[in-house]
């Protein structure tokens, strides 16, 4: 095969079961594109698959970054690419397994990034309303933000005192660029909406059972990550443990929301989707046949 194999879709679709399969079926190896798994320690509240899960298949870009690192996009791309590149040399082909499509489509994509400055961040974030800076500078970004998502205010201001371009500006010339790699991208989702949420829902209850608890405790530092966050809330009296778990179900929920979103503004999409719940056979068969009939 001659281009990457992309199986993407919400949370808790069974991602992780099939691309085991499908690498085998078709001489794969995983590279992750989750942004949390890159981190060593988030385990639980990740779903990060153990050893014995990966059934033997190369996992790449898992546990590759202590929690208390910055994590970013263009990083990503960087400790990719040449993965990427040397399952590729080795006759193998890299399946890219994940739910963080920024990650995926900016690994696709072939465009590259500013570099960052901390000094100038920490500047922007000390800023008394940096997201009002951002509607004067780049309103068409700004439109695009959220207000509160202060982390990508902050990239978008850093884009432009860095380069002198908006990053509106800088997206429109990088969509003119050539795809990184050709690839065959595949989606897993439920007919019905309601039995993605009620698996969302058992899904944290079992990370809650397995030690979701003691993992946001091990770790000790605030993390973004949907889970960490809520926990932490809760071992510091802001709730409850039984309130912070509901909260997480429903930022789950509302995760998985925008993640098919995106994926339904995608055009080159090869959707799977399940019944009640996911019959990996029949997955296997359907996924195998996509990657067949497009990587020739």
């Amino acid at each position: 095969m001659n281009s990457v194999i992309v199986l993407t879709g919400p949370t808790a679709t069974g991602k992780t079961a099939l691309s085991v399969m499908l690498a085998k079926e078709i001489g794969g190896e995983i590279v992750n594109a989750d942004a949390f798994q890159v981190y060593r320690g988030m385990d639980v509240g990740t779903a990060k698959p153990s050893l014995e899960e990966r059934g033997g298949v190369p996992h790449h870009l898992i546990d590759v970054a202590d929690p208390a690192e910055s994590y970013s996009v263009s990083r990503y791309v960087a400790e990719a690419v040449p993965v990427i590149d040397d399952i590729f040399a080795r006759g193998n082909t890299p399946v890219i397994v994940g739910g963080t499509l920024l990650y995926i489509d900016s690994l696709l994509s072939g465009r590259t990034f500013a570099d960052t400055d901390p000094k100038l961040r920490a500047e922007l974030y000390s800023l008394p309303d940096p997201y009002a800076r951002l509607q004067l500078i780049d309103p068409e970004s700004a439109a695009k933000i959220h207000p509160s998502n202060k982390i990508r205010v902050i990239r978008a201001l850093e884009i432009f005192y860095l380069t002198g371009k908006t990053k509106s500006e800088t997206d429109r010339i990088t969509r003119d660029i050539p795809p990184r790699y050709p690839s065959v991208k595949i989606a897993l989702n439920f007919i019905d909406r309601e039995n993605l949420y009620s698996r969302i829902d058992k899904r944290v209850d079992v990370m809650v059972k397995c030690g979701l608890i003691d993992e946001v405790r091990k770790i000790g530092i605030p993390t973004l990550a949907i889970g960490y966050k809520e926990i932490t809330a809760a071992l510091n009296g802001e709730f409850s443990i039984s309130e912070a778990v509901e909260r997480i179900k429903k930022a789950s929920r509302n995760y998985a929301k925008r993640q098919l979103t995106w994926l339904r503004s995608e055009a080159d999409l090869n959707w799977i989707h399940w019944e009640n719940e996911p019959d990996f056979v029949r997955g296997l068969r359907e996924a195998t046949y996509f990657a067949n009939k497009f990587c020739k």
